[in-house]
């Protein structure tokens, strides 16, 4: 297929404000408070398999070190080779697909993450850093959101601006003749 595909200016995150009594701010306090009544189990993901190996840390309120948010696998030698051969085999995987297919797998996620899951990603933040919800706003939603944004851009402006190649005849020979046609 012939065309030519045009990944979208970006432009930064707006940062929303958070302000008392705004929907925004009730949205982010119920996501605190369902976030906080409940402690998960973080598995490891191995090639987009979970693993549970059984030697478990806990992860907890910074400013509330009783409080255990979640309980997490701990990744041995054998987790962290499997998890490299995994790395390997994606990044095969992921360098064929076209740049078009990447770039438009990074800017849903953004979209994604802008809209959807904004609270969760925030709130994460909030509980599991002891950061302000202007603090998590920043560091975990926009600045995320603006790399998957920004990055396809930046990548498309790379391909473009590549440099001309020169043609090699015969041997010994580093550049082409004007006209396209090599002699000995």
């Amino acid at each position: 297929m012939n065309g030519v595909f045009r990944v979208p200016q970006p432009t930064n995150e707006p940062i929303r404000a958070y302000d008392p009594g705004s929907q925004e701010k009730r949205s982010i306090k119920a996501k605190l408070a369902e976030m906080r009544a409940r402690e998960i189990e973080i598995p490891l993901i191995i090639g987009g398999e979970e693993v549970r190996t059984g030697r478990l840390g806990s992860c907890v309120i910074p400013h509330e070190h009783g409080h255990v948010l979640a309980k997490y696998h701990k990744a041995g030698k054998a987790e962290v080779e499997r998890a490299i051969a995994a790395a390997r085999k994606a990044h095969a995987a992921w360098s064929s697909l076209p740049f078009v297919d990447r770039a438009a797998l990074l800017l849903r996620a953004a979209d994604l993450l802008a809209c959807s899951f904004r609270d969760e990603v925030n709130a994460a933040t909030m509980l599991g850093q002891s950061k302000t919800v202007h603090q998590a706003e920043i560091d975990s939603a926009c600045e995320l959101i603006d790399f998957w944004r920004f990055n396809p851009h930046f990548a498309q402006r790379i391909y473009e601006d590549q440099p001309v190649s020169s043609r090699v005849c015969g041997t010994g020979s580093s550049t082409a003749p004007s006209r396209g046609s090599c002699s000995p």
